[in-house]
């Protein structure tokens, strides 16, 4: 649907969390008015009626990712339903209602517990300042294949994790450099660099506001069902120790939390680590 320019400036100062909401809603305000663009008269009156039913539209919980599925050239992974099975675990968790029990006075949008996927490791939609970000990512290897010395792993390499070595000899990786793009994985001709692991990089308890903080990065490279059980773990913990609707970040932070990372711990996991 076209927006007016003013429409579209006060839409830019809605904060990010919660802007994608914001437009859809005003776009069904439009529509609902017969209109064929969105003013600026639609956008305030949607936010009137937000501020006014705000604790109606908080269902507990946010799943955010990015444009990734849009036909972003950079993703690492392409797991499109993961965002919707991950909401399904939240729904059975009746986050709403805990939280009517455990916030004093009416739901805010910043009451509501974050999730963020992002494909790659651009990060577009922030998955570092969230209760629980995801980050795609794929690590990289050197088998046996010979190396023909092309240079393309290094030149694609924005960290410089790929170094090249004398001819005949093999390029090193710098494990504590990569950040799991996939690029050099892509563009080695000779398989030389090959995939190893692939799945998601793990941040736990980022958050903004008074007291803002990064997400801590766990251990490893999760698949799907290694981040569902991750997720279900998280979320006991916060339910349990949440005294009145405080991040999960300022929780980890007086009770952190014991990720079972030996269950996780994979072979290809310890292999990565020793290379």
């Amino acid at each position: 649907m076209k927006w007016q320019k003013s429409a579209e400036e006060a839409l830019a100062r809605v904060p990010f969390f919660v802007r994608k909401r914001v437009k859809k809603k005003v776009e069904e305000e439009a529509t609902s008015l017969g209109a064929l663009e969105v003013d600026l008269q639609h956008v305030k009156s949607c936010r009137q009626k937000f501020l006014k039913n705000m604790e109606n539209e908080i269902q507990g919980f946010q799943v955010e990712q990015c444009f990734g599925s849009n036909g972003c050239p950079n993703r690492a992974m392409t797991n499109d339903g993961l965002a919707q099975e991950i909401e399904k675990i939240l729904v059975g968790k009746n986050f709403k209602e805990f939280l009517k029990k455990t916030v004093a006075g009416s739901l805010k949008m910043h009451h509501q517990f974050r999730i963020s996927i992002s494909d790659c490791p651009n990060a577009c939609s922030r998955p570092q300042i969230v209760d629980i970000g995801m980050i795609g990512c794929r690590r990289p290897i050197v088998g046996e294949e010979p190396c023909s010395q092309c240079g393309a792993c290094a030149e694609v390499c924005k960290e410089r994790a790929v170094v090249l070595t004398a001819p005949g000899e093999f390029p090193i990786l710098t494990n504590d450099k990569c950040v799991g793009c996939g690029q050099c994985i892509d563009l080695c001709p000779t398989g030389t660099i090959r995939e190893l692991r692939s799945g998601y990089r793990l941040l736990l308890g980022g958050k903004l506001g008074r007291h803002p903080q990064l997400g801590g990065e766990l251990s490893g490279v999760y698949s799907a069902e290694e981040v569902f059980s991750v997720i279900n773990q998280c979320v006991d913990h916060y339910f349990k120790h949440n005294l009145c609707g405080e991040r999960f970040g300022e929780i980890l932070n007086r009770q952190p939390l014991q990720i079972g990372i030996d269950k996780f711990h994979h072979k290809k996991h310890e292999e990565y680590e020793g290379v």
